[in-house]
């Protein structure tokens, strides 16, 4: 086909859409995002709130290779926190409560202002297709679009379903309308799907909360941000609170006693739920020897009068979720402003598509997000982010951009879908990750800035002051390093401050900075030859910090990952037979014919393939000089 109408055609305007519509035409490509709703694009359906657990590192990553995510959630935060403070820099993660209305809107005015991109309203129902490739789509109006690739970013649209008790409607998140032609499409193709399922919990109005029950939840006063470009912080006292709170007795009584009412629990939901966000009955059949499960009372907007009640995602009926309500603390006289829902949703089953999120079974068909059988906004970022660059990239010419495991959580993430597969919606978590220290909050930009400024997506003054950031922390390392602090009776004031025994013994600025919770700050405040560098911002102060505290376990780490690198080098023909090699288990012939790795590294991470199997590999194309 010598003319395309796109270069890029991006189905779904959610967070993977976003960041794979806004890296390719940043890339020079012209783009269709194409969209149910304009106004619904960048819409958070659950909780507005960016980040957590190993979730706020990938936001950092997006943000270091130059994606969206992270600036657009420091636009305007309604509450910023840094979790897990008092555990070690591998699990330390940021989070910030969004404003329902203003994230979306910020992204949507960039989008709109972007080159190369445009957006068009309509609904995708077919694809269009050859035995080879994809190169195209057809809308429910009948016209046919053409491109050179197509990303497809549904979410939870695909044949979804919106369940409520015995309640079954076909519809999308927040009252949208479900993406029904695509499904019966994909199976088509030969495609297979899966049935997935996630809910959320009842929004309630803040002006019938009594608060005073709750358990105040504020935000960190520290310069905190997803973004190595932002230097505007909202301060503490313009943040928005939380509350904690927790489920009584009675409310426990009120679900246990309308379990067959529930949609999660009485076999009308089909999908597979996230583990790590279940429904408050899930939780209590889980956990049946709890006697309490802590919920947050959390804004979704700045100026709006709706709380997200964080923890209590529930299948029930409406007047079942009225009862159990109206039995927490705070919440007796609360109004229900929507009522919690569950939806089930069509994804495509693992591990049809490879590393670079392009369905092998097609040329120019790439997927990210939800439908990749992930779960979350920042997930679905990262895949966006990843699929739109290797889609440009196989359009332009250029080898594909892939992460290993120990330079990003989107590289282990991208992984794990690929060589292990998921029967639920995957969730990312630090526990995930084997080099989870040198996939820190902090390092975010050492690790991927410079990935960033290859691809072309992130410019050069972000370059620059990421070099210089730098040079500056290293050479103030140097100094530490070679330098004793002058200000001796500081020091031992400081040491007994600490808890700790002072010394009348010089000591080197690195050495005392090795101890647990000393700052650099007040160290080099102690030191003359470190005044040039008495200037640095938060951001780089805890990046010195980490460097110089954590740097024989870091260093531990990177020797692991390089022996790591050597198995990923190991490359596997891709026509190799596996299901015809000598010596090799059956289950581990079938998984390696299934998956067909890459590498040997892949080959070792699928479940069912065991170390005397890879061994046997490796040893038989060694021998038939394949390897």
């Amino acid at each position: 086909m010598p003319n395309f109408d796109y270069d890029i055609i991006v189905i779904g305007g959610g967070h993977a859409g976003v960041e794979a519509s806004y890296a390719s035409s940043r890339l020079g490509l012209s783009v269709l995002l194409l969209t149910l709703n304009k106004s619904m694009i960048a819409n958070m359906p659950c909780n507005p709130h960016i980040g957590g657990s190993a979730k706020g590192v990938v936001v950092r990553e997006i943000d270091a290779l130059g994606g969206l995510m992270g600036i657009a959630a420091d636009h305007h935060p309604l509450q910023v926190k840094m979790l897990n403070t008092s555990k070690g820099p591998s699990v330390q993660c940021l989070r910030t409560q969004q404003d329902k209305k203003g994230y979306p809107a910020y992204v949507q005015s960039v989008l709109e202002s972007q080159r190369n991109l445009t957006i068009l309203e309509g609904e995708a129902v077919d694809f269009l297709y050859d035995e080879n490739r994809v190169y195209g789509v057809v809308l429910s109006n009948g016209m046919k679009l053409t491109s050179k690739a197509v990303i497809l970013t549904t979410g939870t649209y695909m044949d979804s379903r919106i369940i409520s008790g015995k309640d079954v409607h076909p519809g999308g998140p927040d009252g949208e309308r479900a993406s029904l032609g695509l499904s019966p499409s994909l199976r088509r193709m030969g495609i297979g799907l899966k049935r997935f399922k996630t809910g959320t919990p009842p929004r309630l109005d803040k002006r019938t909360i009594d608060f005073a029950k709750g358990e105040i939840q504020l935000g960190s006063d520290l310069h905190l941000g997803f973004s190595y470009a932002t230097k505007d912080f909202v301060p503490l006292e313009k943040q928005l609170p939380c509350y904690l709170i927790y489920t009584t007795a009675k409310t426990l009584d009120i679900i246990r006693d309308h379990f067959e009412d529930s949609a999660v629990l009485n076999g009308v939901i089909q999908g597979i739920g996230p583990r790590y966000c279940p429904s408050i009955e899930s939780k209590m059949v889980r956990f049946a020897d709890k006697e309490r499960h802590q919920l947050f009372l959390e804004p979704e907007f700045e100026e709006g009068d709706s709380i997200y009640l964080q923890g209590f995602s529930t299948g029930m009926p409406h007047e079942v979720q009225e009862e159990m309500v109206h039995s927490l603390p705070g919440l007796e006289n609360a109004k229900i402003l929507k009522y919690a829902y569950q939806i089930e949703y069509d994804a495509i089953a693992t591990p049809q598509f490879d590393e670079t999120l392009r369905l092998k079974k097609y040329e120019g068909f790439y997927v990210a997000g939800q439908i990749c059988g992930t779960s979350g906004y920042e997930e679905a970022a990262g895949l966006g982010l990843i699929a739109g660059i290797n889609a440009s990239r196989a359009i332009l010419g250029l080898p594909p951009f892939v992460l290993r495991r120990d330079e990003a959580y989107i590289g282990v993430m991208i992984d794990d879908l690929v060589t292990k597969g998921t029967d639920e919606p995957y969730r990312l978590l630090s526990s995930r990750a084997e080099y989870r220290l040198l996939l820190r909050h902090d390092n975010a930009d050492s690790r991927l800035s410079e990935y960033g400024f290859q691809i072309g997506l992130l410019g050069k003054d972000r370059h620059d002051a990421f070099l210089s950031k730098y040079k500056r922390i290293n050479e103030a390392i140097s100094l530490l390093s070679s330098h004793n602090v002058d200000d001796k009776s500081s020091l031992a004031a400081y040491m007994a401050e600490m808890g700790d025994e002072p010394s009348g013994e010089g000591k080197k600025g690195i050495d005392v900075l090795k101890r647990p919770r000393y700052s650099y700050r007040r160290i080099a405040s102690m030191m003359p030859c470190m005044e040039a560098y008495s200037d640095f911002d938060d951001e780089s102060v805890l990046a010195l910090e980490t460097a110089v505290r954590y740097s024989g376990y870091i260093k531990k780490e990177e020797k692991e990952a390089a022996s790591f690198a050597k198995a990923e080098g190991m490359l596997l023909p891709p026509d190799f037979d596996y299901l015809h090699c000598d010596g090799l288990r059956l289950e581990a012939r079938q998984k390696l014919d299934e998956f067909r790795p890459k590498n040997v590294g892949q080959a070792s991470r699928i479940p069912g393939v065991n170390p005397a199997d890879v061994s046997i590999l490796i040893l038989t194309l060694k021998k038939e000089k394949r390897l």
